[in-house]
């Protein structure tokens, strides 16, 4: 088979996957004719298009966190009249974490009669209640505890819950595994000075980063997330993400566009796009820096993975629409929103172009691919699309001075193969319960770390 060379770049990756002497001739059908090539070709084009749209995108971001100003507005605030905050620590069973994320929060510098800490515990039944009563014990002028017994699951419900212990304007969340340190407290607060914010994002930083192959490749993903995702779209003033944990809201921009949705699996990147539809800011800290847990084994990893993506895919279909009519978006925060918000259908359309290469090659279609995708087209998708990613997690490698890890970038490919079926069935099962009106089920991620002593 002759391919030409517009289509090389599509298929020179593929013909690894194809075996050696078989001709595409010996696997045509009598009902596999020219039409059925033309629709193959125009859906792959398609696929092309949408994954060198991203690509340029990534590439774009990676290169302005490289040569590019960063925007730290609120950075010079560090002293002022502080608000009154309400720090919630989300916990399910959280026995082996709780403890050491309250002391790091009882240790911040932000004013004691500034702040309150209520810890949500929704239903655990190991000894997070039992630690968490202690703390309450020592320290009643500082720490609550709402022991949630009933009610829908998820960590959504339980905030949504828990605001009724909310005492001022300003509330602060963590995750019970994060260990924030002396001054985030400050730091997510003080953008809230602007009226205009209705969300603060800080930066999460693996704790455990060191364990074992899987937490090094999550910490450089994590690293390109935030230090180059993240902070490039506060630069470029596009749409930075809140991310439910080591960040903060603002009580009544959050009571305006209607609480937290408790039944969604990323709470978090709903009450992203709910506040930016009713023209409220979310602000990403890059500063901000707090510690969290990483997944140590595959499995939880990919359970993670398909919360995260069957979440997402949840708010797409839910806020796109009102995402293009709000006329309190601009024009730049409407595509970078709208490509958000599309992010996690990457994986299933990449597997699909994949499909879609393969069966064209066998049906010796590479003459129909070219009346559909020009030769520049292809060298961007396959300069791009395939790299960009990658490209990323070199560049916050890079600009986080610890050059050294890219000698791991090689083996990403792995975390990225892993992650792309779990993805793609997680798009699956977010069509099927919305088809079906199946209930939300929530999983907790694994703990590993021990807890200091209470």
């Amino acid at each position: 088979m002759h391919l030409n060379r517009n289509t090389d770049f599509c298929f020179m990756g593929l013909a690894l996957f194809i075996p050696m002497g078989v001709h595409a001739q010996d696997l045509h059908t009598t009902w596999l004719q020219g039409p059925t090539n033309v629709l193959l070709a125009a859906i792959l084009s398609f696929v092309v298009l949408v994954m060198t749209v991203y690509g340029i995108r990534q590439c774009l971001y990676s290169l302005n966190r490289v040569f590019g100003a960063s925007r730290y507005p609120y950075a010079g605030i560090d002293q002022a009249h502080w608000p009154l905050v309400t720090v919630f620590i989300a916990a399910h069973n959280e026995e082996k974490v709780i403890a050491n994320s309250i002391q790091a929060l009882l240790a911040s510098d932000y004013p004691e009669e500034r702040i309150r800490i209520v810890v949500v515990n929704d239903r655990s039944f190991d000894q997070t209640k039992r630690i968490v009563d202690g703390y309450v014990s020592a320290w009643p002028e500082r720490v609550q505890a709402f022991h949630r017994v009933n009610g829908k699951p998820g960590k959504a419900a339980a905030l949504k819950d828990a605001m009724a212990y909310a005492t001022g304007d300003i509330a602060v969340i963590f995750d019970a595994d994060y260990t924030p340190g002396p001054a985030l407290i400050r730091q997510l607060v003080a953008p809230f000075f602007d009226p205009e914010v209705g969300a603060v994002m800080g930066r999460v930083v693996p704790r455990n980063a060191g364990k074992n192959l899987l937490t090094r490749l999550l910490d450089m993903e994590r690293s390109a997330g935030y230090q180059v995702d993240q902070q490039a779209r506060m630069n470029l003033r596009t749409v930075p993400q809140y991310g439910g944990t080591v960040g903060g809201v603002r009580l009544s921009a959050l009571q305006a566009v209607g609480g937290w949705s408790d039944d969604v699996l990323a709470e978090d990147t709903d009450i992203t796009f709910r506040l930016l539809i009713a023209g409220w800011k979310t602000v990403y800290n890059n500063d901000a820096a707090c510690h969290e847990e990483v997944p140590e084994e595959w499995a939880v990893r990919l359970r993670q993975v398909h919360r995260w993506a069957k979440g997402h895919n949840q708010v797409l279909l839910r806020q796109v629409g009102a995402l293009m009519r709000s006329p309190f978006v601009t024009g730049r925060e409407r595509i970078d929103g709208l490509l958000l918000l599309n992010i996690f259908l990457m994986q299933p359309l990449l597997l699909l172009g994949w499909l879609l290469a393969i069966g064209l090659y066998y049906l010796d279609a590479a003459q129909t691919l070219t009346l559909f995708i020009p030769a520049p087209v292809l060298m961007a998708y396959a300069a791009l699309g395939g790299f960009s990613a990658f490209l990323q997690m070199a560049c916050a490698v890079v600009v986080d001075g610890h050059r050294k890890r890219i000698r791991l970038l090689p083996i990403q490919l792995m975390n990225f193969m892993g992650s792309l079926p779990t993805i793609s069935l997680a798009l699956v099962s977010c069509l099927r319960d919305r088809i079906t009106g199946q209930e939300l089920v929530w999983h907790k991620t694994v703990r590993y770390q021990a807890q200091v002593a209470s």
